[in-house]
């Protein structure tokens, strides 16, 4: 059984399969692969599908879309290799309603930039929501941090909602930002980076020593 009080850890923009089983051996919970094409660690799923569909079975395996047309979403979602969608983009709430109705689960990533911006936390019709700094016109993987008093704002409104904290982190700073916010999960990409789409074994290493 999995620790409720445990803080999860997804390694984000994951593009090959040697910085996959690294990940999973220091012990990810969950990997992010990112399916946008105006993404740097942008992969292409069906070539990448061998390897993907054999990384260990209790790793959760995340498709990352942004802006998806909703019927290739659903596709992606029964996608043999992929447990989990993660909408990145401007998806609204509407979007994400017609996107549930098909059952399957998915994670909501919003760019929060003040406190309003968690207004509508809990009307993407997912339990599932990941909290990311405000970047402009990019979506996520800017290195940015989001404020961890707003992330704690949100854990404190609402504590029916499964949040994961992302923005920023770094091996230097996630143990503070979690003892701060106390997320449901964390999310990182650049952070653990030797360069965009590449994973620095040595940072992942630092950054799981520092949740434990």
């Amino acid at each position: 059984m999995t620790n409720p009080a445990r803080v999860r850890i997804k390694i984000c923009g994951v593009t090959n399969e040697e910085d996959a089983r690294a990940a999973t051996d220091f012990g990810a919970d969950a990997l992010g692969f990112n399916l946008w094409p105006g993404s740097k660690r942008y992969i292409d799923l069906d070539r990448a599908f061998s390897w993907i569909r054999g990384l260990p079975p209790l790793v959760t395996r995340v498709a990352v879309l942004v802006n998806m047309p909703l019927d290739d979403a659903r596709r992606i979602a029964d996608h043999p290799a992929i447990d989990v969608v993660q909408f990145h983009g401007d998806e609204d709430e509407s979007y994400c309603a017609q996107f549930a109705a098909c059952g399957r689960p998915f994670i909501k990533a919003l760019r929060v930039r003040d406190a309003a911006s968690l207004d509508n936390l809990e009307t993407f019709s997912t339990p599932s929501i990941l909290l990311d700094a405000d970047a402009g016109t990019a979506y996520g993987g800017t290195g940015r941090q989001l404020d961890p008093q707003l992330a704690a704002e949100a854990v404190r409104r609402f504590p029916g909602v499964k949040i994961i904290l992302a923005g920023g982190l770094k091996p230097e700073n996630v143990a503070e930002a979690v003892l701060a916010v106390r997320p449901y999960a964390v999310d990182v990409a650049s952070g653990v980076e030797a360069t965009p789409g590449r994973k620095d074994t040595e940072k992942m290493a630092r950054f799981f020593a520092a949740l434990r």
